[in-house]
């Protein structure tokens, strides 16, 4: 049996596709799974224990001539199942031409049509909310059943290693950043809540090499504790390790948030603009959500986050009270 898992989104939401992986080998252990990725998102996947290949679409340069060629090459391996968690055209055209025996894929995938199988994709019908996680199992639990399995990432003996010289003492770790700026604490609530804590604490900030100037500006606001900023000095998979080790992890509604959850790391998700109940919060066994405590007539504004606040208050942000952020650490 051979299944290919398609989910050439955002680093996020790569990881909670993980899910699937692990429950396909533990229905299919001796099947041969792959998985598509966009570049640069490959190194979550690094050597990951039930993967035979990773394919990587390059979407950022001659982005329709790669996907033809990563199509010619899924149609060369004749996979028996190519499940797309993706619901946009272009992976919607390489499921539907992919030669499977059996495709699948979202209903909202304009190319859904074509496919044997397609699933209605619900985000939140009112009266319940399901989590990503949840709606990725529908792709397969034809063939799986109905349980539910976490994402997971396997950092390598080689990542704990490099990240051990940070863990000789107790800490915690803050993603400051977001892609979109209404997912995004702000960086002075950030300094105002490493104000509140005491001198014994050291804190790693974490991010890409983009996210190393507001992580400079958040050490520089707290000079009495020891702050290191690692943005851009760790992959993936160190990031990974590191938050397993931490007493807390500090997250947006982002991707750092959706590491935690694949290491059962203890997490507390900060929430601007976005809800929990969208389905992409933490899963791991120790978490907590931080959300503005009065009802917002404009939150949500999108579901996605802006890169501004429509309003231009930013309330959803700032009315949250640093006690919240110091609640989890009790």
């Amino acid at each position: 049996m051979q299944f290919l898992v398609i989910q050439t989104a955002f680093i996020g939401d790569v990881v909670l596709a993980t899910g699937i992986i692990e429950k396909l080998h533990r229905h299919f252990p001796d099947a041969q799974i792959d998985f598509m990725v966009r570049k640069g998102n490959e190194g979550l996947l690094k050597n990951h224990p039930f993967l035979r290949e990773v394919l990587v679409w390059n979407k950022q340069q001659d982005k329709m001539k790669n996907l033809l060629k990563l199509l010619r090459y899924v149609r060369a391996r004749q996979y028996d199942k190519v499940i797309n968690v993706q619901r946009f055209a272009a992976t919607g055209l390489l499921t539907t031409f992919s030669g499977a025996k059996e495709t699948i894929g979202f209903d909202k995938n304009p190319f859904s049509r074509f496919f044997t199988k397609k699933i209605k994709h619900i985000i939140s019908d009112g009266l319940t909310t399901r989590h990503e996680v949840e709606r990725n199992n529908e792709l397969i639990k034809e063939f799986t059943g109905d349980d539910i399995m976490k994402p997971r990432l396997y950092p390598s003996a080689a990542d704990e290693a490099a990240v051990k010289p940070y863990q000789q003492a107790p800490y915690i770790t803050i993603s400051p950043a977001s892609v979109w700026f209404t997912k995004q604490y702000p960086a002075d609530k950030w300094i105002l809540f490493l104000n509140r804590l005491t001198p014994s604490w050291h804190v790693y900030l974490l991010g890409g090499p983009g996210d190393a100037e507001i992580a400079e500006t958040i050490q520089q606001g707290a000079p009495h504790l020891t702050i290191t900023n690692l943005c851009g000095k760790l992959n993936f998979l160190q990031s990974t390790a590191l938050m397993k080790g931490a007493v807390m992890n500090y997250v947006n509604d982002s991707a750092p948030m959706h590491f935690a959850s694949a290491v059962n790391a203890p997490v507390t998700a900060v929430y601007c603009s976005t809800l929990p109940s969208f389905g992409f919060g933490p899963l791991s066994d120790k978490r907590f959500i931080v959300e503005v405590e009065e009802p917002l007539p404009c939150r949500p504004c999108g579901l996605h986050g802006r890169k501004a606040c429509p309003l231009g208050h930013f309330k959803c942000a700032y009315n949250i009270k640093e006690e919240q952020l110091l609640a989890s650490l009790k």
